[in-house]
């Protein structure tokens, strides 16, 4: 897969130098004329790193450096922001404003990917993150879970998973399912930030089924905010027939048309509260189980645990 790199930058002979010299290193490029445009690209495609202009009409680079680095979602996408030569004051409030990374104008082209090279690999995590999502990939979330298991502590996973969100896809489309995704990451990071404990665990699984790793005292709290939010949001996934009707017409596969319900959320909550865990194979299980019951209610919820492990 190509790494792409969106370059915003009002002078269009600059964004022509900064083309040329990332496709001779096969970098897939994307431009932005002012930080507006900018920020709209950020948010509607999966990015690898951000080249900004410090000063851009509409929205300059430290503003549109300070909107990236505080949404949840986008916090860890690298910026090399581009300031003019002996402006010190820029290099320190791009820095300030979260930057990764700096350089001036005029720059010598192999310096640049020097420090792309350089930027790339210093926000590389060892998480194989989810292209779409940024969050934690699944090599990340067995690791977690094996740690929970080791530290013997009380440990909640909670598996999240959307209703109806393949109807929905098929649809909307996959850029409107992508951005139901994107959405659904937020409300969980929002979520596990704002009542969880500080080392909380937020991964993404893959397509519409996320992770929460807590702990058991948390765990429902947790869990009814992200129903909340999620209930909140959903309706305006929708048009606004679909959004009246409260459903959407679709296929089974046998091509008999049913009335498909809004989309949902349904987390299936594992813990050793009750029972001891020593497999990881074990959560995965427990959880799907769990995750199937919480499905069967048509309605966001969530269903924890609380069974004994059988001596």
């Amino acid at each position: 897969m190509s790494i792409k790199i969106l370059i915003a930058d009002d002078d269009s002979d600059i964004r022509d130098i900064l083309k040329l010299t990332l496709q001779e290193e096969n970098y897939e490029v994307i431009e932005a004329r002012d930080g507006e445009e900018g920020l709209k690209i950020i948010r509607s495609k999966p990015l690898d790193l951000v080249l900004l202009d410090y000063k851009m009409p509409k929205m300059d680079g430290r503003q549109l450096c300070n909107l990236i680095k505080k949404d949840l979602l986008l916090q860890h996408l690298p910026i090399i922001m581009v300031t003019g030569k002996g402006e010190v004051s820029d290099k320190i409030d791009g820095i300030d404003a979260g930057a990764d990374d700096y350089i001036v104008k005029p720059f010598e082209p192999k310096e640049l990917l020097a420090r792309i090279r350089m930027v790339l690999r210093r926000t590389q995590r060892d998480l194989e993150a989810n292209p779409l999502t940024r969050l934690p990939g699944n090599v990340a979330i067995l690791n977690e879970l094996s740690n929970c298991i080791d530290r013997k502590t009380l440990f909640a996973v909670c598996y999240v998973d959307l209703d109806k969100f393949k109807a929905y896809n098929d649809k909307y489309g996959f850029e409107h399912g992508d951005e139901v995704i994107r959405e659904t990451a937020r409300i969980l990071l929002g979520a596990t930030k704002e009542l969880g404990n500080p080392d909380d665990f937020v991964g993404h699984i893959g397509g519409d089924d996320f992770v929460i790793i807590t702990t058991p005292d948390i765990s429902d709290k947790i869990c009814e905010k992200v129903i909340h939010d999620f209930d909140k949001i959903s309706p305006s996934f929708y048009n606004e027939e679909d959004r009246q009707n409260g459903f959407i017409i679709g296929y089974d596969r046998q091509s008999k048309i049913h009335q498909i319900q809004l989309l949902s959320v349904s987390i299936g909550v594992v813990t050793n509260e009750l029972r001891q865990i020593t497999h990881v194979a074990e959560i995965g299980e427990i959880g799907a189980e769990l995750k199937k019951l919480a499905k069967s209610m048509e309605r966001s919820n969530f269903v924890k645990d609380k069974r004994q492990k059988l001596p």
